[in-house]
């Protein structure tokens, strides 16, 4: 999958990734100690949807193009769309924000950011989008020695999003690895690990990869907008969840099939069941 960001941001997979990340947020908001959240793939931080390559795709048209400016489908989905919002107050749909941007606009005065970007000039335009905000830290590495560099924070608490373009072909076992790898040394971060739904026996060879790092607590997140009956586009996406906050379950559970009723389809659903239960 060659990916750069700019051609998909705000399509249905950047809704569904970005809704339940704002969720988990909003979950580690409830306490008052201070949490980290580390974006090890972060890109630009925000996406110009009236530059040439949105309007060459026209991706977001069908995602976040169907709930800006409206009612939304269900209540879990306002940290969502309210950070969406407040990056387009005259209320036209022109900015869309990257995860650094919505994790930045959930954050509070004792919580902390750190966004890595590997391709040079993004890491470039992800430097001045953060430039003096003391809350933002900003590294240009390989994303898997991030997480080594970065874990366990020193706050105890937080979110880890690995978000890979896919790019390169062993990028599941990549994943799977650094996963094992990072949660050895903070077990009990929350971890969110994005994937596209393409080539379903790529999913389940992944699947069984971090089954059999032996991690307990795995929810599996999915939702899907095509039949599965093709390899040559985009069917659908996924994260799988360690350590999910209490009760994400039960209100993804809710609110998924409201969001896939909200976005265009021709077929697909929402799925939310542990990949491996906690004990």
């Amino acid at each position: 999958m060659n990916y750069r960001h700019i051609f998909h941001a705000g399509n249905p997979a950047d809704v569904m990734k970005h809704a339940v990340l704002a969720l988990i947020i909003d979950h580690l908001r409830a306490k008052p100690a201070p949490f980290c959240v580390l974006d090890a793939h972060a890109g630009i931080g925000r996406y110009d949807l009236d530059s040439e390559p949105a309007r060459k795709t026209l991706e977001f048209k069908d995602g976040i193009g169907r709930l800006f400016g409206r009612p939304a489908p269900h209540p879990a989905l306002q940290p969502y769309l309210d950070a969406v919002a407040a990056l387009n107050p005259d209320g036209d749909l022109r900015w869309y924000p990257g995860s650094p941007r919505l994790a930045r606009a959930l954050l509070r005065d004792q919580d902390r950011l750190v966004v890595n970007e590997l391709h040079p000039d993004d890491w470039q335009t992800l430097k001045a989008e953060f430039a003096g905000d003391r809350r933002v830290s900003v590294q240009h590495t390989d994303a898997y020695h991030a997480l080594k560099a970065n874990l366990p924070p020193r706050e105890k608490r937080g979110l880890v999003l690995v978000d890979p373009p896919f790019e390169q072909p062993d990028e599941f076992a990549r994943m799977a690895e650094g996963l094992a790898t990072a949660h050895k040394r903070w077990p009990t971060g929350v971890y969110a690990l994005w994937y596209p739904i393409k080539e379903r026996p790529a999913v389940w060879r992944f699947q069984e990869a971090v089954e059999n790092t032996g991690i307990r607590k795995i929810l599996m997140v999915e939702l899907t907008w095509h039949p599965e009956d093709t390899h040559t586009r985009l069917n659908g996406s996924g994260l799988l969840i360690v350590n999910p906050p209490w009760k994400l379950d039960e209100t993804l559970r809710d609110m998924l099939p409201a969001l896939h009723a909200a976005l265009p389809s021709t077929g697909g659903g929402a799925k939310v069941d542990w990949l491996v239960p906690e004990a």
